[in-house]
């Protein structure tokens, strides 16, 4: 068996609450870059499904650009340190340099690909470095700043020109190079959020929290105007983008809009359109990030909702396309295999389809954080960190009115009985509950410490799984388990276990990376010696004919079996998501998906050999 990957459901940047992020592209691929903890996202604006990702950074990256030729990236991280690699051959690595000794929040490349600017957090040190991108030599002074440097730019045309702005409400110029310091301007009154050359190398631009954005002669570096008040920013202004000819600016507010300026030639802006994302109007609809590339505009909002807006056709309707932030920890397939939900523990529950990807959020009257998380097809079943258990009825497109019921103890493992999806068993540290729809039909205590459970199908046999790697079968009669036997192999605490379709095995998995295949009647090892990982099993998944399971780990690896071969002739898929494996589903007999800790869902085809 070999497995390819064949759909990649991207993660969304990395956001965070009154602060801003720096998108940027390639008008030749018609790519952007963006950020989500280590990872650097590479996407296509005209090809959703399609999506590469960088996870060399040791720590979690902040912003990423392309050389003037395409051929290379520059990314940086928190730990100041940035890694220039290419396009093309694996992203091969041609330097890493530690630029500065705190958090990289902007970096840009010179014109001729020679150098590159970037700026930060210098704790106390130096907030702005520019050097040779082969050496790593500096070429230039940056003094004038007091306080983290939020943004940096580099003029695209000569002279050579790079501005800077930050968190000491000042805008700097520098000339060279060697860079030395021209000029210093105090006109913003807060942070000053983002700084952009035009692409015609007239003019510079700056953006503030103080709701102003002023522009600049670029050779000069003197002021020629603002944007206009009229008409403008309610709040922050967080990211700016200048179009193609050098003509208007787009610019994101924490006021929910974007606007797009026409720019006089004696630099004063005024507002020709005010575009409003699609959203409920709540915190997350604040936008936070920005890009003008070819006739795509490109808003990020703190939700991390990517929206795409034609600068030719401003009033046609956004494609908006979103994702996980964070751990994607579980997923499941419904609707006759053809939908996936996908959910992460901020309590976000996202729909996605084979072929099309991304097919909206899963709105639920109470967002509760998600820690377990269970499906059928008309309900999902998910439990929190309080002790509450939710049964929420799933329709067409969204969720209708859910009821909670209160467990007395954080569930720590849950399963719904396929055949009668009412009968639901949740572990709790001491044992377990039965539910029947939203009564607690029993809560028994069974005297050890409780990992992981699972129920039969038809609901009358109950696994559980201990902290000592023992797995106890109980049946289950009415409001009462009566243990039938005690199966001894694993050698740490159960994390998971799962019937087959056929109900003939179950599959249990544990913290010592060891899997075990049980056969169910005569309740003897099946599959014995899958030991292949080498951290704790997350999760596991079988495949709908039951010839196939799946296990996922820690140790960023998901690995296949063949039921009817030994162990050692599984696939491992390496590296399947940076952090760890969390979430394993099967769509059809040869189609995985996985979700990790990076927060991506990928799809693997699984071809026999």
């Amino acid at each position: 068996m070999a497995a390819q990957l064949t759909e990649t459901y991207a993660c969304v940047p990395s956001t965070e609450r009154g602060r801003g992020i720096l998108i940027s592209g390639d008008p030749k691929s018609n790519s952007i870059l963006y950020t989500n903890g280590r990872s650097v996202i590479i996407r296509y604006l005209d090809r959703p499904l399609e999506v590469a990702v960088y996870v060399e950074h040791a720590y979690p990256a902040t912003v990423a650009r392309y050389s003037p030729n395409g051929e290379w990236i520059a990314s940086a991280d928190v730990s100041g340190v940035v890694r220039i690699w290419g396009t093309h051959n694996d992203f091969v690595l041609r330097n890493e340099f530690r630029v500065l000794s705190g958090r990289i929040d902007d970096l840009q490349w010179s014109p001729d690909g020679l150098r590159i600017v970037a700026s930060g957090e210098g704790k106390g040190k130096s907030f702005v470095r520019a050097f040779m991108w082969d050496s790593g030599t500096n070429v230039g002074e940056f003094d004038g700043h007091s306080r983290r440097v939020l943004s940096c730019d580099f003029k695209p045309t000569r002279p050579f020109r790079i501005a800077t702005c930050g968190e000491d409400f000042l805008v700097n110029f520098y000339e060279g190079p060697p860079f030395k310091f021209k000029l210093s301007h105090r006109d913003h009154s807060n942070f000053v959020n983002c700084i952009r050359f035009s692409p015609d190398g007239s003019k510079l631009i700056s953006v503030s929290s103080d709701k102003k954005g002023i522009l600049y002669d670029a050779k000069t570096g003197d002021i020629l105007g603002e944007l206009s008040s009229e008409d403008g920013h309610k709040g922050s202004i967080y990211a700016v983008s200048w179009s193609p000819d050098s003509k208007q600016v787009l610019t994101v507010s924490a006021d929910k809009t974007a606007k797009v300026w026409e720019i006089s030639d004696g630099g004063n802006g005024k507002v020709k359109t005010t575009l409003t994302s699609p959203g409920s109007g709540g915190v997350e609809d604040m936008l936070v990030g920005c890009l003008w590339q070819n006739d795509h505009i490109v808003t990020v909002s703190l939700g991390g909702t990517i929206s795409l807006f034609s600068a030719s056709d401003l009033d046609k309707t956004p494609v908006s396309f979103s994702g996980h932030m964070k751990n994607v920890n579980s997923l499941a397939v419904v609707k006759n295999n053809k939908i996936i939900l996908s959910s992460s523990y901020d309590g976000l529950i996202v729909k996605w389809v084979q072929g099309i990807g991304y097919c909206g959020k899963l709105e639920r009257k109470v967002n509760a954080q998600i820690k377990c998380f269970a499906a059928v097809e008309e309900q999902i079943v998910t439990s929190s960190f309080d002790n509450k258990i939710w049964r929420v009825p799933l329709l067409e497109d969204q969720c209708g009115d859910g009821d909670c019921i209160d467990v007395g103890s954080q569930p720590k493992d849950l399963s719904i009985a396929h055949l009668s999806p009412e009968v639901a068993l949740v572990s709790i540290d001491t044992g377990v509950v039965l539910l029947h729809g939203m009564q607690v039909v029993s809560t028994v205590n069974l005297g050890f410490p409780v990992t992981a459970c699972a129920i039969s199908p038809d609901g009358t046999e109950a696994i559980v799984g201990g902290q000592d790697g023992k797995l106890h079968l109980y049946s289950v009669n009415g409001d009462s388990l009566a243990e039938e036997a005690v199966l001894e192999k694993h050698r740490g605490a159960i994390t998971v276990i799962r019937y087959s379709p056929d109900v003939s095995m179950f599959a249990s998995a544990d913290v010592n990376r060891e899997a075990v295949v049980w056969d169910r009647a005569s309740r003897e090892v099946k599959l014995k010696n899958m030991l292949y990982h080498t951290a704790r099993i997350n999760c596991l998944a079988w495949s709908p004919d039951s010839s196939v399971v799946a296990t996922g780990s820690l140790d960023t690896c998901v690995i296949v079996y063949d039921i009817n071969k030994p162990a050692s002739s599984r696939i491992t898929i390496k590296g399947a998501h940076l952090g760890g494996v969390y979430g394993l589903a099967f769509t059809d007999e040869r189609t995985v998906v996985s979700s990790g800790e990076d927060a991506c869902v990928r799809m693997w085809r699984i071809t026999p050999q």
